[in-house]
């Protein structure tokens, strides 16, 4: 037999939610065939098996958290070391209660050991009733505990393993045991409150949990403020209009604004440096690179994937990036490394029809650029003169601890400056 355990992700990843088996108990399974799916914090990814043979045990249910080296599954070879066990098992917990167990010299236990069977096989009854993971059960037997003891933290009173592990018959005496709670459940259906069936209770998924989490450890450690400017679009919208077709024809991508802005956005870092900067303790490190995060609305939540050395790649480099990572984060395929590393992050709110926001910055960076809706506007052109014009809000939200106003407000200046003269984001490197 042989354990299928969480294997090592990233450095910052150190358990995961088991989101779905891609195998079932029993299942027939091969070397790098892919069993289970995980989600993190950051991306899903699915792991395989190191062994062929058959799946024999699942010790973890769909939702449970896994950390990282811990067993989830167990393979056996054809599936006969793990049928034989739980054969073996299943034949222990079918034993007759009621059939007195016999000593080595043949005699039989007397009017104690029955009882003691009877009771035994009460408690084994209740704890079947109880709703637990096979992690939980299994854990259960080898110490001793009786299920029906243990409170689970579960909101549907299911038992999982890490309420067995915490479990002590000191628990406070406000805990209600599991099979209280399964007694409740029965009463108030799954999605339903005790007192109020007009709600939905929807449990959060991982990567939910970790974007609530950062967010608010960002605006509970950071001194975040945000500035604003506007930007006339109407010279890169000319310059893209006059240029698409033949921009399409030769790279195959269509020419947007992101790949403007992204160019504008390092051209302004380089110079206002600690905007592409983090702090470390009491050290602010300055990075040399220039790899840019673009935050995309998945189903699953926001991600932040990130365009490596923007610098050193024209417009349709950037645009093939933009286009390649998106449809990875809509289709659930970014790897760690397409989300780590990144030194400043553009998040483009105008595509949902925002016209003004306050971005959140993506810790542990120091800067974030919001876009925003493009609408007509009247624009004084000179004291004589007005004009509608496509105007553009735009947003950064930086971190004061080590970005000074000064440097925020030039950092705009400058994407403003560039936008409205698209064609001189050519002569920058």
């Amino acid at each position: 037999m042989a354990e299928i355990k969480v294997p090592e992700l990233a450095e910052s990843i150190t358990e995961g939610t088991i989101a779905q088996w891609l195998k079932k108990k029993g299942d027939q399974v091969s070397k790098g065939e892919y069993v289970v799916e995980l989600e993190t914090d950051k991306v899903n990814v699915e792991i395989i098996s190191d062994y062929d043979g058959v799946l024999t045990e699942l010790l973890a249910e769909e939702g449970d958290t896994v950390k990282v080296g811990e067993a989830i599954a167990i393979v056996g070879e054809q599936g006969s070391a793990g049928n034989d066990q739980n054969t073996a098992e299943a034949g222990r917990e079918t034993e007759s209660p009621d059939e007195p167990a016999k000593h080595e010299n043949g005699s039989v236990e007397g009017q104690n050991t029955e009882n003691n069977a009877a009771d035994q096989s009460t408690n084994d009854a209740a704890s079947e009733r109880i709703i637990a993971s096979p992690a939980a059960r299994k854990l259960a037997r080898e110490k001793g505990i009786d299920l029906t003891k243990v409170a689970s933290q579960d909101p549907l009173g299911r038992v999982r393993k890490q309420d067995v592990e915490s479990y002590s018959p000191e628990q406070k005496n406000n805990q209600k045991p599991a099979g209280e709670k399964n007694e409740a459940q029965k009463a108030a259906p799954a999605g339903k409150s005790d007192d109020d069936s007009r709600v939905e209770r929807i449990k959060m998924s991982r990567r939910r949990q970790t974007i609530a989490n950062r967010l608010v450890e960002v605006q509970q450690t950071a001194a975040m403020l945000t500035t604003f400017n506007e930007v006339d679009m109407t010279a890169v919208m000319e310059l893209r209009k006059k240029w698409k077709d033949r921009f399409y024809e030769e790279n195959d991508v269509r020419l947007g604004f992101m790949s403007f802005f992204t160019k504008a956005v390092v051209a302004a870092l380089k110079k206002t440096p600690y905007l592409n900067a983090e702090i470390q303790g009491d050290e602010i490190v300055l990075k040399k690179f220039y790899d840019i995060g673009v935050a995309v609305a998945a189903d699953e939540g926001l991600v932040v994937p990130v365009i490596r050395d923007a610098d050193r790649k024209n417009f349709a480099e950037i645009e093939n990036d933009i286009n390649e990572l998106a449809e990875k984060a809509r289709t659930n395929k970014l790897s760690l490394k397409d989300l780590q590393g990144g030194s400043f992050t553009i998040t483009n709110g105008g595509v949902f029809g925002s016209l003004l926001s306050t971005p959140i910055i993506n810790g542990p960076q120091v800067g974030i650029l919001g876009m925003h809706t493009i609408q007509l506007r009247p624009v004084a052109i000179d004291k004589d003169r007005m004009e509608n014009r496509p105007m553009m809000y735009i947003a950064l939200s930086y971190d004061h601890r080590i970005v000074d106003g000064k440097e925020a407000v030039t950092f705009l200046k400058r994407i403003k400056e560039l936008m409205e003269d698209p064609e001189s984001l050519l002569l920058q490197g």
